[in-house]
């Protein structure tokens, strides 16, 4: 693992697996919090997915800029983020 957090992509990919799993999990614990009451997971869980997709932004940037990547590239990878399970697509396809 600590290769793949020595290169800025590395730590992009890192990052984009985590924030997309993290979106995952809060479609999880909204279940919880609206049809069972339980509101404290949702909380967690979408503080942690909140910093993930800021730092996902940030990295995505730095990343553009490293490898010269088009306006399309960084479009998709922008808007993989804001789909469930779209950095994990993005991961095979556009990285």
């Amino acid at each position: 693992m600590s290769e793949l957090i020595k290169t800025p992509l590395g730590r992009f990919r890192l990052v984009a697996f985590l924030e997309g799993l993290s979106y995952v999990l809060l479609g999880l614990t909204m279940v919880l919090k609206y049809k069972y009451a339980i509101p404290e997971p949702n909380k967690v869980v979408g503080m942690a997915h909140g910093v993930l997709f800021i730092t996902y932004i940030f990295l995505l940037i730095q990343v553009s800029i490293n490898h010269k990547w088009g306006f399309g590239k960084v479009v998709l990878a922008f808007l993989a983020s804001l789909v469930p399970f779209g950095t994990f697509y993005a991961e095979k396809k556009i990285y």
